[in-house]
């Protein structure tokens, strides 16, 4: 008698948000640094998002890096389906080290810059993380939540760089050709996991989100 085969795990539906604007978006890198807030454009991005992620069926669950401008993108996804948010520290920024708080027109024009746009996976900030290991970091707490929810609809609000990282995993790309994705705030990057693996059903999406359905 042959032995029976496991059950497959129901597929898990990930939406990973970049937070909101806010008032040094584009300009300064920072990072794990507290206190950095939405700005009033970055509240109206969260509100936005809420309302297009509200279209959807139903959501399970709503997790958002600890920190206070990805707390604050989340908490208008939450309060619509009556969850609260559920801080997790596998979804936080990259530890940028040395770097954190710097001007981008300064960095850009660093030796090291070269590296961290066209062989990021083997650069690591100056007492900081490696590339490698935040996208190690995202994709197993992406792991660990497809366990935690099989079947479910959760929403996981982010970072840029965490969710490019997570985005060129499931796309099967190396992590060298991740800085080549766009993710903009607020916007949505759907990726459906499954037993036969990832399916990449948007990224950097801005509108409606009510078509999510692998083809």
């Amino acid at each position: 008698m042959s032995p029976a085969r496991p059950k497959p795990v129901k597929p898990t539906l990930v939406l990973l948000v970049r937070h909101g604007q806010t008032p040094t978006t584009g300009r300064v890198l920072p990072g794990r640094a507290p206190g950095l807030h939405l700005s009033d454009d970055g509240r109206k991005q969260a509100d936005a998002v809420a309302q297009r992620i509200a279209a959807l069926k139903a959501v399970d669950a709503v997790y958002a890096s600890p920190l206070e401008r990805t707390r604050e993108t989340a908490a208008p996804i939450a309060a619509a389906r009556g969850l609260k948010v559920v801080p997790l520290k596998g979804l936080l920024e990259c530890d940028f080290g040395e770097w954190t708080g710097d001007e981008l027109k300064t960095l850009s024009k660093a030796p090291e810059w070269r590296t961290v746009q066209r062989y990021p996976s083997g650069f690591r900030f100056p007492a900081g993380e490696s590339f490698s290991e935040m996208q190690a970091r995202i994709t197993g707490t992406i792991t660990d939540l497809r366990a935690k929810h099989p079947g479910g609809t959760i929403v996981c609000v982010s970072h840029a760089d965490p969710i490019k990282a997570a985005v060129a995993d499931a796309m099967g790309s190396h992590l060298d050709q991740f800085q080549r994705i766009v993710i903009s705030p607020c916007s949505v990057s759907a990726v459906l996991y499954g037993d036969t693996g990832p399916t990449v059903l948007t990224v950097n999406s801005v509108g409606d989100l009510t078509a999510l359905a692998p083809s």
